[in-house]
Formats: structure tokens, C-alpha cells, sequence
């Protein structure tokens, strides 16, 4: 096995509104012989309050995550929120492999003050997303709130993988958006956690 390699993945994507760049390492805790390497998380899409959320999703991942991005932000900013987010996608999927010998479900709750949210995430291979968020303002920083369940549902598509998120309760729309990517944080680092033996999760044999 090259350690070097394992649970990693490098993507680019080029297109005529975004240049993303991203290096992705996948939490190795509990496989034998691995030593897990010093966690860095370096972001920047040009927008903030996204910078602030994909931070987030890699910190309580326990990812190691290198994303940059130059989209058309003179635009606005829909473009470079969704396609980091499809590259993103692409980058765990790849990084992942084949899911032999992982939980595959994960649950999570996270609050943020009054805000708390709840994630559920299954790596299915069918790709599917719901998001319940009620967000009330128009922008967080530079970021639409409309973006921000986009943002989830277009990295579990390039992902191929079936993410529920709810906020249960909150008021502040910066709480309610960074407990939503917290939770699915945490509940993507128990669905990818490993289970000590080497079976595909799946009554089918497949995922």
C-alpha cells in the first residue's frame, strides 16, 4: 500500500467561469501501519463567508484540504460556489476509493448557540440531497443563502453520495449555516470511519 497516496486525491477543474485547484486527504485513523499526517486546511474561493464553511466541513472531517479557486466573481458568485463544491465532490469520491470496510452511515448533531443542526449521510452511491435550512437573509458576507444548500447538494452529487441536513431550531442565519456544515462534518467522518474488517457495506455486494 503507498501510504503517501492513500485516502488522497488532487483535482483540477477548468472551466470558462472557474480554475479550481484542490488536495484532499481522507482521514486514515485506525488502519494498521499508517501514521495519520499533521491535519492543513488551506482555502480560498475568493469568498469569504465560504472559505468559512468549507473550513469548517475540513476541520471536523479531519481532513487535510488545499482548495483554491479564481471564478467570476465580478459575476457573482454562483459559479464559483457550485463548481468548488462539484470539484470537491469529485476529490472525496476519488480520494475515498472503493468503500470496503467503512461504517458507511453517519449521524450527527451540532449546535452553534441557539442554532442546531443535524446531519445524515449514507455512502451509497446514489446520489441524493435534501436540505432543510430556512435561511432568512439574502447574504452571509458575500455568500447568497441561496447558495448554501446548493453548495451541499452539488458535492453530494459529484460525490455520489445520499446527505440529509436539517436545522432543527435558530435564529442567526451564520449559526444555523455553520451548525448544518459542522454536523455534516462530523457525520461524514463516522460514515468513512472504519469498522475493523474489510467488507462492502451493502447487501449487494457493491456501492
Amino acid at each position: 500500500m503507498d501510504t503517501d497516496t492513500y485516502r488522497y486525491s488532487e483535482i483540477e477543474r477548468k472551466t470558462n467561469e472557474t480554475s479550481i485547484n484542490i488536495k484532499l486527504r481522507l482521514p486514515t485513523l485506525q488502519v494498521q501501519g499508517i501514521e495519520e499526517p499533521e491535519q492543513i486546511i488551506s482555502i480560498s474561493t475568493g469568498i469569504g463567508f465560504l472559505d468559512h464553511m468549507y473550513h469548517a466541513l475540513a476541520k471536523h472531517s479531519k481532513w487535510s484540504l488545499e482548495l483554491n479557486c479564481v471564478g467570476d466573481l465580478e459575476i457573482d458568485d454562483h459559479h464559483t460556489a457550485e463548481d468548488t463544491a462539484i470539484a470537491l465532490g469529485m476529490a472525496f469520491k476519488k480520494a475515498l476509493g472503493e468503500p470496503r470496510g467503512i461504517k458507511r452511515f453517519g449521524t450527527a448533531y451540532c449546535p452553534l448557540d441557539e442554532a442546531l443542526s443535524r446531519a445524515v449521510v449514507d455512502i451509497s452511491g446514489r446520489p441524493y440531497c435534501f436540505v432543510n435550512m430556512t435561511l432568512k437573509r439574502d447574504m452571509i458576507g458575500s455568500l447568497s443563502t441561496e447558495m448554501i444548500p446548493h453548495v451541499i447538494s452539488s458535492f453530494s452529487t459529484a460525490a455520489g453520495i445520499t446527505v440529509h441536513v436539517d436545522n432543527i431550531r435558530g435564529e442567526n442565519d451564520h449559526h444555523k449555516a455553520e451548525s448544518a456544515f459542522k454536523a455534516l462534518a462530523v457525520a461524514i467522518r463516522e460514515a468513512i470511519s472504519f469498522t475493523g474488517d474489510s467488507d462492502i457495506p451493502s447487501t449487494k455486494g457493491v456501492l
